[in-house]
């Protein structure tokens, strides 16, 4: 499990003194659509997520960023905490997870990203490119989470749905799945883990192992 990079740590810290009260595990709540990126054989080259934050870490990361004082924040003024959220995502994997085959797949860096600003809400935007293309066939598996639930991550519907094939072969198909909803005694053990605890204990590490979003992407 790797560690978390001072400058995410800290905002995401911050997110408790905005919100006030709040149960330990999660601190971020993420809104997430996912887009699989194929290219012209077939092949998985990227994902592009879509994630939109809760009102409490946006307003908190956010403090500060209004750089012209007009009450909006444009993409520019938002750069800097993209470029932030960005290289610190490196240190968790991106939370994003693809098994092709039974075997792990490896990502390079963003090659685009920003955030915009949604009615209050933060939404960042970032295209995460395969080390290498991925044959579509077999067992393919994306998955969106954090394996620790310090930030909550959760699929929705739109008119695409949460999990989008971009350029994908005909055939193929993709089956959203979301965790199921935590047992009151399961969320109120997290509930009480001390806020300055980033990381679960083995004994509560069972209790998040099945609260993950994601699709089964299947190609004939």
């Amino acid at each position: 499990m790797t560690k978390r990079t001072i400058a995410f740590t800290v905002m995401l810290a911050g997110t408790l003194a905005a919100a006030g009260p709040a149960a330990a595990h999660p601190h971020v709540w993420v809104d997430a659509k996912a887009e699989v990126v194929f290219d012209g054989k077939g092949e998985i080259t990227a994902v592009r997520n879509i994630w939109r934050f809760d009102e409490a870490y946006s307003a908190f990361a956010s403090q500060g960023l209004d750089a012209n004082g007009d009450g909006k924040l444009s993409t520019d003024e938002l750069k800097p905490l993209a470029d932030v959220n960005v290289d610190s995502l490196k240190d968790f994997a991106y939370f994003t997870f693809i098994t092709a085959g039974g075997e792990d797949i490896d990502f390079n860096k963003p090659t685009e990203y920003w955030l915009q600003d949604d009615g209050g809400r933060l939404i960042l935007f970032f295209t995460l490119p395969t080390k290498a293309p991925v044959k579509a066939a077999g067992s393919i598996r994306l998955e969106i989470y954090d394996p620790t639930f310090f930030v909550a991550f959760r699929m929705i519907d739109d008119k695409d749905g949460p999990v989008v094939l971009d350029a994908a072969p005909a055939a193929c198909t993709a089956k959203a799945f979301r965790p199921p909803d935590m047992d009151p005694a399961a969320a109120a053990a997290l509930a009480a883990i001390p806020a300055d605890q980033r990381d679960l204990p083995p004994e509560l590490q069972l209790l998040t192992d099945g609260q993950t979003n994601g699709a089964d992407i299947a190609c004939p």
